[in-house]
């Protein structure tokens, strides 16, 4: 069974290095890039939309920054993100979908 992992990204936002087991991703020594592929899914929180993203299991880390199109004039603004499992992104989703329900 394979182990996929997922993350939230801001909508403007865009994935930068990706850390795998033995560290910083080398495209080389794995003949491939990454698998990363955003979801049709997307959460708002805070008044800012969230897309759900699906990675493979041998990523550990990802980092994320503003695309340049979305860019706020600061400087180095990176983030990485915390990968989570199916169990986690689904309670996130059925939480915001409760939110919605109750208002």
């Amino acid at each position: 069974m394979t182990v996929v992992k997922y993350f939230f990204l801001s909508d403007g936002w865009c994935v930068g290095r990706v850390w795998g087991m033995s560290g910083l991703w080398d495209e080389v020594a794995w003949r491939r890039r990454p698998q990363i592929e955003q979801l049709d899914l997307s959460v708002w929180e805070n008044g800012e939309k969230l897309w759900l993203y699906r990675v493979e299991a041998e990523v550990v880390m990802v980092e994320v920054k503003p695309s340049p199109s979305v860019e706020s004039g600061a400087i180095g603004q990176v983030v990485l993100k915390r990968l989570i499992t199916a169990d986690q992104a689904i309670d996130i989703l059925c939480n915001v979908n409760k939110q919605i329900v109750n208002l």
